[in-house]
């Protein structure tokens, strides 16, 4: 059985590529897992890389890895063969997404410290772009090479779980903090075009965000204000969006979220 074992998201080789990478690796600074290489072969920076290697289990997989090639846009590369590039809307009065208002340095310089770990990256999928064929290719292309998850409440949001080659071919059991970064895919019937996202542990309360981000600079989805602000940041690249949900301090956990649970036994493992 093929194994998923990377997922790298590709950023051109310029110099807000650079800039989006240096503020990822200060933002992730008190990540015990997050590890930045730079290539000293290359004065141009490519071949940096940040990697995010699951703690727990032990070789639980897949890592999560940004990096800086000879690519033209960002995509998102998965060692199965698959990938998925930015796709922006041409009419500017058709393009819909989350109003961004602070740069991702800016993001950083306030957050700096206090992001402890990394949930799970994802991306949103333009449904406008992306017929209900392809999208069914893709995530079962990767339900078969991962463990993949349904959401519980019904939404078209699968999650990869990392998990170990033995859980791969039977199921996720051992429910532990630890088994993150998650990828997260979402075929997204109200953007018009492709959006990273990336949810963060943080050690602040909800009073404490709102009034870093307050509105206009950060927002609540329904439903989930009580577990993560939402902060979309200005992106260097025009065909691709990206937001930061930056989740609340935990008093009492951990919670059947972060072990993976809920996701496991409510939603079920896509096959």
């Amino acid at each position: 059985m093929d194994r998923l074992s990377e997922i790298t998201f590709l950023l051109p080789d310029a110099p807000e590529s650079r800039s989006f990478l240096d503020e990822l690796r200060s933002l992730f600074a008190e990540v015990t897992y997050a590890d930045f290489t730079g290539d000293a072969s290359t004065a141009d920076g490519v071949g940096d890389r940040l990697t995010l290697t699951p703690p727990r289990p032990a070789d639980a997989r897949p890592v999560t890895i940004f990096e800086l090639a000879s690519v033209r846009a960002p995509e998102i590369v998965l060692d199965t063969g698959h990938s998925i590039g930015g796709w922006g809307g041409t009419d500017l009065h058709e393009t819909r997404a989350l109003p961004a208002r602070i740069e991702m340095a800016e993001l950083t310089r306030r957050i700096a410290g206090h992001v402890k770990r990394v949930d799970h990256t994802g991306v949103n999928v333009p449904a406008c772009a992306t017929s209900p064929e392809q999208w069914s290719d893709l995530t079962t292309a990767l339900a078969s090479a991962s463990t993949m998850y349904r959401y519980p409440t019904g939404e078209d949001w699968p999650f990869v779980l990392p998990s170990t080659s033995d859980e791969l071919i039977d199921d996720i059991r051992d429910f532990v903090i630890g088994r993150e970064p998650r990828f997260e895919l979402v075929y997204d019937q109200w953007l018009t075009q492709t959006q990273w996202q990336f949810a963060l542990w943080t050690d602040l309360t909800r009073a404490d965000l709102e009034q870093m981000f307050p509105e206009p600079e950060g927002m609540t989805f329904p439903e989930l204000e009580e577990i993560f602000r939402v902060v979309p940041v200005l992106s260097p690249w025009p065909c691709l969006d990206i937001r930061f949900d930056l989740c609340y301090r935990i008093e009492n956990g951990p919670s059947d979220w972060e072990t993976g649970e809920w996701l496991v036994t409510e939603g079920g493992r896509i096959r």
